[in-house]
């Protein structure tokens, strides 16, 4: 039954997935900064204003989503 579950079962259940919250946190999270301080060095480098900061970010979180549903979809 579901009510038959040990209390150290259910806190591994609550780890694992704690765990994956902060792996997809860190996945976001760095893509961005990374790539967001890439497109900072780009615009230092051509003086374009932010563009590339923009799009740099912009990649960065998609690249992070795109870890994030390959990690969590196994």
């Amino acid at each position: 039954m579901a009510g038959d579950q040990s209390p150290q079962r259910r806190h591994e259940d609550a780890a694992s997935g704690a765990n994956a919250g902060m792996s997809a946190v860190s996945y976001l999270i760095g893509g961005m900064a990374v790539w967001g301080f890439a497109g900072w060095l780009v615009d230092r480098w051509l003086h374009t204003g932010g563009i590339a900061t923009a799009i740099g970010c912009v990649l960065g979180m998609a690249g992070g989503i795109y870890l994030v549903v390959r990690k969590l979809s196994i």
